[in-house]
């Protein structure tokens, strides 16, 4: 007779206690030895007893179903005059296999449940903005495919921008570069365009003429 080690522990039932044997045990579910399980069934309620721990009804109740199924595997085969009808012989194991089966199935959506709520109680989110006031007709009235086709285009272009790198070159351009410059095309000309002057020019010297025709007013000088 195999010896139980009765590690004593909470069950949420019969069916609970059951599938622990079975693995504890190693057995294949479909062909479970019904007096060993049964014997260490009972051996677990005698501990829960001599423990003075309250045994549910339902445990009782399969208990019963393990004894009855035992008395009737140790019934010998009844012999069918049609042998084709021996394959119709029911395993009297068969509707509590099923019955476990379908808790092992249960069992395993009910702890990945668990596990997907405790995931989701350790973690934290951003709450939902009110956009109540929003009125949805109006955010939408202007809108048409042109107006998306171009303000696409203008952040593509903003995003590719972003990653061009170009080679800066410092450019040095002195205001008294400038005033000698302006100078000498005043000689040549007493009125010069500020437009013309800034034609072939670059940002630096842009900037400078702009300066010095600035201060040039500022002084009553007008150069421009």
């Amino acid at each position: 007779m195999d010896k139980y080690r009765i590690n004593i522990k909470t069950y949420e039932g019969p069916m609970d206690l059951l599938l622990d044997l079975i693995k504890q045990n190693e057995i294949d579910i479909y062909d479970i030895p019904i007096a060993k399980i049964t014997e260490q069934f009972l051996d677990y309620l005698k501990t829960i007893e001599k423990l003075n721990l309250e045994i549910t009804s339902d445990f009782i109740l399969m208990a019963a179903t393990l004894i009855e199924i035992k008395s009737k595997m140790l019934l010998p085969k009844q012999v069918y005059e049609d042998e084709e009808n021996e394959d119709d012989i029911a395993d009297p194991r068969a509707e509590l296999v099923q019955k476990l089966l379908e808790y092992e199935k249960f069992k395993k959506i009910s702890n990945d449940l668990k596990e997907s709520l405790d995931y989701e109680s350790k973690a934290f989110y951003k709450l939902q903005e009110d956009f109540s006031s929003i009125d949805e007709k109006d955010f939408l009235k202007n809108l048409n495919l042109n107006n998306l086709l171009k303000t696409f285009n203008n952040i593509m272009e903003k995003h590719i921008n972003k990653f061009e790198v170009s080679e800066i070159i410092q450019e040095s351009f002195s205001t008294e570069e400038a005033i000698k410059i302006l100078k000498s095309m005043l000689e040549e000309n007493k009125k010069i365009s500020f437009l013309d002057l800034i034609k072939k020019s670059n940002k630096a010297e842009i900037i400078t003429y702009f300066f010095v025709n600035f201060r040039s007013n500022e002084n009553g000088n007008f150069i421009c």
